[in-house]
Order: structure tokens, then C-alpha cells, then sequence
């Protein structure tokens, strides 16, 4: 059963979170690390509370998207999914308040916005992929909130927003057939995979764009410009391309993970970029 559970929190998004909170911190030359400690468990509570939430919601569309999660495969009740979304969010506002006034208003402007994602803005046009991004952007906020230095994340959590409204726009398409079945409105079922194709490409070029200013802004050193430049770069244009040509449906899951896992290299990127600054 914990097995289950442990499946149902979606540990590697919570385990990006906590990076990038960490990672935050890091770049904003936290002088004290416990706010920030106390910042990536938090992040780690929203991220698999929110999530059991998400999929307690999505428990019909999941039948035909995704059967093997533990709730449309019957390994976890509707009950134990709620109960544990719920006791997940209450103890990430207990981990908050040791972060700062402002980090526990941002914790819970991040829990309530993620449960009304999933209850009314998952199957809206834009408005739901933005809602994620938003969230993914607050990490970095979040990390320079608990330093006490935001202005070093700003740039980082604007190249995020893009890759993540990107990605999740990926994402719907991927999702297309379960999302129409069900008549959740995305950009892909309302305007098309075409459109939603479109709008990928531009938002990675947007989020890649960025992500290369960062470097000048930041006065990074140059081995973080290699590492966007040769390696975010290209795997952006692939699944760009891919997404333009509107690729079947494994392949454009495959894009998203692969998108998913390229966030690690550009996480080294700053990693070495900032703590490498002359």
C-alpha cells in the first residue's frame, strides 16, 4: 500500500521542486539554510498532496489516459487519495510558517490555487497551463523568499514559466483522446493539436530565450551558457519540431519526459554558472 502511495505523490516532480528550492537558495546565497530546508519540504508536501488531489479528480479521465495509476487501477480508494491530499496540505502550512510570513502566504496561495487547477481550471484553455507554470515559477520565488534574496531567482522563474506552460501544453496533446472523450476543454480538444503545436514552439523559443539572457543578467559563468546553448537548446528544438508535426501520441509522451528530464541538466547550469561566478 505505500508503495501506492508513494506512486500516487509523484516523488520525481516533488524531487524537482525540492531542487529547485534548494537550488534557489543557493543562487540567492541563503546565509542560513533552515528557511530553506523548511522551503524544499514544504514544496515536497504541495507537490504530492496537489498531485493525489489532481488524480482523485481526474480519476474517470485517468481510465482511459492513464489505467495503471493507482486510483483508476483500484490499488488506492477515492477515500485514501482524499484523505491523503488533505493531510499532505495541512502539514505543508505547518512547514510554511518556519520559512517566513511571506513563505507561508505563498505556501498557501500555491495550495489553494493547485486544488481549484484540478477542481475548474484543468480543462480550460491556457488559463489551467498557466496556473501550473505559475506554480513551477514560485519555486524559484519560493527559494529566494526563504534566502532572503529574491532578485537572483526572478530570471530563472520567468524561464521557467515558459518551459512549463510549454511542456503542459505538450502535454494535452498527448492527452487529446481522453480529454475529448470526457469533454474537458483544452487548447488541444477547443482550438487543435495543430494550434497546440504552435503555441509549444513559441513558448519553448520564449523559455530558451530566456534562459540564454539569464547568463548576461546574472553574470553567470560562460559553462552555463555552453550547457543551454548545446544541450537545453537542441532538445527544445527536437521536441518542438515534434510537437509541430503534431508526432503520435507515444512520441509526444516520450518528448515530455525527456523535457522533464532536461530541467536536471539546466539545474547543473546554474548550479556551475552562479557558484563558478568570477
Amino acid at each position: 500500500m505505500l508503495k501506492e502511495y508513494y506512486i500516487l505523490s509523484r516523488p520525481f516532480n516533488a524531487l524537482s521542486g525540492c531542487v529547485v528550492v534548494i537550488l534557489s537558495g543557493y543562487v540567492a546565497g541563503a546565509p542560513a539554510w533552515w528557511p530553506v530546508i523548511m522551503a524544499a519540504i514544504t514544496v515536497l508536501l504541495i507537490t504530492s498532496s496537489t498531485n493525489a488531489w489532481n488524480d482523485y479528480i481526474d480519476i474517470e479521465i485517468d481510465k482511459i489516459n492513464k489505467p495503471d495509476r493507482p486510483l483508476p487501477a483500484g490499488l488506492i480508494s477515492p477515500r485514501g487519495a482524499l484523505t491523503f491530499a488533505i493531510v499532505g496540505s495541512i502539514l505543508s502550512l505547518i512547514t510554511a510558517i518556519f520559512v517566513s510570513q511571506t513563505g507561508f502566504l505563498i505556501a498557501l496561495g500555491a495550495n489553494i490555487l493547485l486544488y481549484i487547477y484540478s477542481w475548474k481550471l484543468k480543462c480550460t484553455v491556457l488559463l489551467g497551463n498557466a496556473t501550473v507554470a505559475t506554480i513551477v515559477a514560485l519555486c524559484f520565488i519560493f527559494g529566494g523568499v526563504a534566502a532572503g534574496n529574491v532578485q537572483p531567482t526572478v530570471m530563472l522563474a520567468i524561464s521557467a514559466f515558459f518551459a512549463m506552460i510549454g511542456r503542459e501544453i505538450l502535454l494535452t496533446m498527448a492527452d487529446y483522446k481522453g480529454d475529448l472523450q470526457q469533454g474537458c476543454n483544452t487548447i488541444s480538444t477547443v482550438w487543435g493539436k495543430k494550434v497546440a503545436g504552435i503555441f509549444v514552439v513559441i513558448f519553448l523559443g520564449i523559455s530558451a530565450a530566456t534562459m540564454i539572457l539569464t547568463y548576461f543578467t546574472n553574470q553567470y559563468n560562460p559553462v552555463y551558457l555552453y550547457l543551454v546553448i548545446f544541450i537545453m537548446c537542441p532538445i527544445f528544438a527536437y521536441i518542438a519540431l515534434n510537437a509541430k508535426k503534431n508526432a503520435d501520441i507515444k512520441i509526444l509522451e516520450q518528448s515530455s519526459i525527456l523535457m522533464k528530464c532536461s530541467y536536471f541538466v539546466w539545474f547543473l547550469a546554474i548550479a556551475l554558472g552562479s557558484g563558478l561566478m568570477a
